[in-house]
């Protein structure tokens, strides 16, 4: 009789969701980093960035280039996504902070994330030199989540190369949509 309360009660009652500090661990890594991320393009139309990979926990030093994160960040989890049609990927990364994060801000190929390549789909030519853009956004909670998006057929970024609006879109709504789904 007390098992079948107990199961009446948790299922009237569920658990609370834990502290937003807490939800990089305590969530399944299909709710960190979802298989697909609804956007819309500079023309209003829709676009759906479908997951490529998942990288292994990473140390911040090894998974963001150095000026991105600085000294509390206790870790880092990567995710790279392409856009539905193949043309864009981009890496999101999270670093997991001590303490809250700044409010940072930047345009053009700013330090970010590094990239994350995975074998046998679109991200697989993605890296370091092949990302054009990227975006960082922090927030009074303890993540800064950060995207370097780049083109799926691995042409490399020289200095001087213009960034389209819709990938520079691309990577500034991954970053947004993760992160709020984070920290609300």
């Amino acid at each position: 009789m007390s098992v079948v309360l107990l199961s009446i009660v948790s299922a009237l009652w569920p658990t609370p969701e834990p502290p937003v500090s807490e939800r990089w661990h305590a969530w399944p890594v299909a709710r960190v980093f979802p298989r697909a991320v609804a956007g819309v393009s500079p023309s209003g139309a829709r676009v759906t960035y479908v997951l490529a990979g998942v990288a292994p926990e990473a140390p911040c030093r090894a998974a963001f280039q150095p000026a991105a994160v600085r000294p509390g960040c206790r870790t880092a989890l990567r995710a790279t996504y392409a856009d539905s049609t193949q043309t864009y990927v981009a890496t999101v990364g999270i670093a997991v902070l001590d303490r809250a994060a700044p409010r940072p801000g930047a345009a053009g190929r700013p330090a970010t994330v590094r990239p994350v390549a995975f074998p046998g789909g679109p991200a697989e030519r993605f890296g370091e030199r092949q990302y054009f853009t990227g975006v960082l956004i922090g927030s009074g909670e303890r993540y800064l989540v950060a995207t370097a998006a780049g083109y799926a057929d691995g042409r490399t970024y020289r200095p001087g190369d213009r960034t389209v609006p819709r990938l520079r879109d691309a990577a500034r709504q991954l970053a947004t949509t993760l992160h709020r789904m984070l920290t609300r």
